[in-house]
């Protein structure tokens, strides 16, 4: 598997359990090691012709200083040479122990580049370096020479010592998303289980919230002209529906593909399927598994070639606590390509499909795969899209999707490119953009004082339908009883029917309800006890992820009131996460307090954290926008303006002022395309500097 094993010495504890595990894997696979140091006379020397100036006045005669220089050049050479040799002597004497051929390497220049280089250039097949070296302190979480190294190579695979205890009985762990780099990750786990006697389990993890909250923030900033052309809350129901169960079925099916590459190789994988945040999850499953290795690909199914290193295995790199394998090799199972033909399609079927913008076709697909599969159809016709897509979206929204595909038409759009030119971008977007900072601070109309539009009404309708939870895995099925499931192949009759009444009892006992208008205009009705309860998570973003959650899983199984009984376990898993916001709103150095959620909260008393009193009708004005990041941001800007003019109480006219300024401001921001752009100037903050950001401790 691997012929020739790299690692680069420092002496420290992590290094020196690289070579106690490289010498290890060259035994079981037969590699041979290849042992390096880095060390720096040029820069010793640079250093110091720098320093000669300070030398005491003797030093400064020419022959002198020439002699000077000749010592301190041999005596810095021969030095450091030295002390390679003596780094790798301990690689030799443990090759020589386990009978294993070694090449050493000293190499001079700066050490994560030199390193870096001399992999690229021999294309070694697995390089193991210690996750922190001897410039480590306390608070290190990954040395920069290591991160520095792995940001850069791309032909060989990078084994990360965190653990420099001797190697315990955990398990191998791999991490797939369906990118190729990741299923190279697995078989590069198969290999190492089997050699090593380890267990491997695969694990997958999606994320069926972050679009639901994503959307209902983004809705908030919309003006009606933007949302008449797109038609933004019909397609986001479409959207909604096919993530639902969309992405559970394509993520399951990276693991069922997982355990087919496993079992042609003799051997029997467990498989996990987390729903949530990526990172989040994976390092939660890790930390309570406590696996020997995690395995994950260099980047992702969603990064370009040309990406450095994927966010999450960026992450997953400094968090974890075990060993960390970044995979650069890839692999492609055959099950892979032919996943999508296990269902034919008639000819008229494919030439609609054809019909669909490229970038939404493969989305589509998906969604009519699976419906097909839970309908128990082999042959997928006109009738069938037909009965899938009524499925997902109501005969309103569905006119209103077709309407938008004349708009595009009309605007000379390409479905398949979806690019236009600068015009009809214009026509498109609207003249101007400054309504879109209206509609922030805009109050919505009251559920009773708005009638409930038909497409409401249709929701509604289709929430009354009957609902069935397969056994497995949890997929919904809607409608009629489900043939099979299409995430896990449970045959229909191991759903289970969804009751109801046992909802509406919970909510009778807990207290009045209150109608909340969701990001789509969706009535959700909230009990009494189920409102008291999420107000225990902190507010601005982690509720309102907290809600979109309880309300999205709520609303998958034909729920339209939440309740304690039901949200509880939820509310109390993100009440105890640990959460730093992501928008700090900053005035003249200080950190001003987050507008709470709840209008009891927002007081004009200075308590001495706030600099700024706010007269009552500034308040009423300020609780006009949108709970969360937009008051946030409405109030940052309201400030920013009352800093300008140097009053420190904010009266409705200042409130005002501070707004109508601000929709330039939003205007001009968006020219760049840049949304940091957009939140430095509306608020006065800034992007951290490079040095804020992270220089890394040497490894």
């Amino acid at each position: 598997m691997y012929k020739t094993i790299y690692v680069p010495v420092d002496n420290s504890d992590h290094s020196n359990m690289a070579v106690e595990l490289g010498v290890q894997f060259a035994k079981i696979f037969g590699s041979k090691i290849v042992g390096s140091h880095v060390y720096a006379a040029k820069m010793h020397d640079k250093r110091f012709k720098q320093m000669e100036a300070g030398l005491p006045e003797e030093y400064h005669d020419e022959k002198e200083l020439d002699r000077q220089r000749q010592i301190h050049d041999s005596l810095i050479t021969r030095g450091l040479q030295i002390i390679t040799d003596s780094y790798l002597d301990f690689v030799d004497q443990k090759c020589a122990e386990a009978n294993i051929p070694l090449e050493r390497r000293s190499l001079e220049g700066r050490n994560w580049k030199a390193i870096a280089e001399d992999i690229s250039k021999n294309g070694y097949d697995l390089t193991i370096m210690g996750a922190l070296g001897v410039g480590a302190v306390k608070d290190s979480v990954i040395g920069s020479n290591t991160e520095r190294v792995i940001r850069r190579i791309r032909n060989s695979d990078m084994f990360v010592v965190k653990d420099t205890k001797p190697m315990n009985g955990g398990k191998i762990v791999v991490a797939v998303d369906g990118s190729h780099y990741s299923f190279g990750g697995l078989k590069t786990a198969l290999a190492l289980g089997k050699a090593l006697n380890k267990p491997v389990e695969a694990i997958s993890a999606f994320d069926p919230y972050f679009h639901y909250a994503a959307f209902h923030s983004i809705s908030g900033v919309l003006n009606e002209e933007a949302g008449k052309v797109f038609r933004f809350k019909e397609q986001e129901k479409l959207h909604e529906e096919v993530i639902d169960s969309g992405l559970a079925k394509i993520y399951q099916s990276h693991l069922d593909v997982s355990r087919d590459v496993a079992q042609d190789e003799g051997a029997d994988i467990k498989t996990t399927l987390l729903d949530g945040k990526a990172f989040e999850k994976i390092i939660q499953y890790v930390r309570k598994e406590q696996p020997w290795l995690l395995i994950v690909g260099r980047i992702g199914v969603h990064s370009d070639d040309d990406m450095d290193i994927g966010s999450n295995a960026e992450n997953l790199l400094r968090s974890a606590p075990c060993n960390v394998l970044i995979s650069n090799k890839k692999f492609v199972p055959p099950i892979d390509t032919q996943a999508e033909y296990t269902i034919a399609w008639t000819e008229e079927a494919l030439r609609r499909m054809e019909k669909i913008p490229v970038f939404a076709r493969g989305v589509a697909k998906t969604a009519i795969h699976r419906y097909a599969i839970e309908k128990g159809h082999t042959i997928i016709s006109n009738s069938v899209i037909d009965d899938a897509v009524g499925d997902i979206l109501p005969k309103g929204a569905m006119d209103a999707m077709k309407t938008l595909g004349g708009t595009l038409d009309a605007a000379g759009v390409d479905r398949n490119a979806m690019q236009a030119g600068d015009e009809v971008a214009q026509d498109l977007m609207g003249s101007t953009l400054s309504g879109m900072m209206s509609q922030v601070v805009e109050e919505k109309p009251s559920e009773a004082s708005a009638p409930m539009s038909a497409g409401n009404k249709s929701y509604l309708a289709r929430m009354s339908r009957d609902y069935y939870v397969c056994g497995g895995c949890g997929y919904i099925g809607k409608g009629d009883q489900p043939v099979m499931c299409p995430v896990c192949g449970l045959d229909g009759a191991q759903f289970k029917q969804v009751d109801k009444s046992i909802f509406d009892a919970a909510a009778k006992a807990e207290g009045g309800l209150e109608t909340q208008v969701s990001y789509d205009d969706i009535p959700m009705q909230w009990t009494k006890d189920a409102r008291e309860a999420i107000r225990a998570v902190p507010a601005g973003f982690q509720r309102r992820r907290a809600k979109a959650k309880i309300e999205k899983t709520a609303r998958k199984l034909g729920m339209t009131t939440i309740t304690l009984e039901y949200s509880g376990a939820m509310i109390q898993e993100a009440a105890s996460e640990d959460y730093t916001p992501i928008f700090a709103n900053k005035t003249a150095g200080e950190t001003a307090p987050m507008v709470s959620e709840s209008k009891t909260e927002n007081t004009g008393n200075n308590n001495g954290a706030d600099p700024y009193v706010w007269e009552p009708d500034a308040l009423q004005r300020l609780e006009r926008a949108p709970a969360g990041f937009m008051r946030d941001c409405t109030k940052a800007l309201i400030i920013k303006h009352a800093e300008k003019i140097g009053t420190t109480t904010i009266t409705l006219d200042v409130a005002n002022q501070g707004i109508e300024q601000a929709k330039t401001t939003m205007e001009e921001a968006m020219k760049t395309g840049n949304v940091k752009d957009i939140v430095a100037k509306l608020t006065g903050t800034g992007a951290p500097s490079e040095a804020q950001s992270g220089a890394g401790h040497n490894g």
